[in-house]
């Protein structure tokens, strides 16, 4: 693991954590954002806990750079910074996960698990706001000519995707399965769509993926 910061008192606080733990290993320590991109390059770190505002070059370029030369490198972002523009370009260089830095150690280590088994993790305050982000998006395409039609057909086969993802987003985003629920269905009626089908092609026609 690689620990890339330019704050001496937060480096001394993240070594201690993880040389306390059995399961995680330290590798390196950078203080700039070039200086993280060499690291990255030379030690081929499982997971990278990358700050954002830093010397030379920032840790959204740095992590950019980084993911596009060694893709199996996971980089979990650790920063004060949760304005929405910060998290999205985060996302878009590569990260595969946001924390606070006012996160607990457990939390901490929770989510090196999560980022280095492969999945993508935010803390729960950034989640909350992602969340209200894209059920706050508006589509940008005419409404469809019968949406009355469409809604009832998709209705048949909407308590199955409504049900099917909603633990797993609990899990991996370490929120309630009842927060979780209440937050889709924000977004779905927001949406003004059935299911999760008629959300994602939404978002797709707002040039959203």
């Amino acid at each position: 693991m690689l620990v890339a910061d330019d704050h001496p008192m937060f480096r001394d606080g993240l070594r201690a954590l993880l040389t306390s733990t059995p399961d995680a290993e330290l590798v390196g320590e950078a203080t700039t954002g070039e200086e993280a991109i060499s690291l990255a390059q030379r030690l081929q770190p499982d997971v990278i806990l990358m700050d954002i505002k830093m010397p030379e070059v920032n840790g959204i370029t740095a992590t950019r750079e980084i993911v596009q030369d060694s893709p199996h490198v996971r980089v979990l972002v650790v920063t004060m910074f949760e304005d929405d523009g910060t998290v999205f370009r985060a996302m878009r260089a590569g990260a595969r996960g946001y924390l606070l830095k006012g996160a607990r150690g457990d939390e901490m280590l929770r989510a090196i698990d999560a980022v280095g088994d492969g999945g993508a993790i935010f803390s729960p305050a950034v989640a909350i706001r992602l969340m209200d982000y894209f059920a706050g998006i508006r589509p940008t395409v005419p409404p469809r000519a019968f949406p009355g039609a469409q809604r009832s057909r998709s209705a048949r086969s909407s308590p199955s995707s409504r049900k099917g993802k909603n633990p797993e987003i609990a899990r991996r985003l370490y929120l309630s399965l009842k927060t979780v629920q209440n937050h889709v269905s924000n977004i779905l009626a927001k949406l003004r769509v059935a299911d999760r089908t008629q959300a994602i092609i939404r978002a797709r026609e707002a040039g959203l993926g």
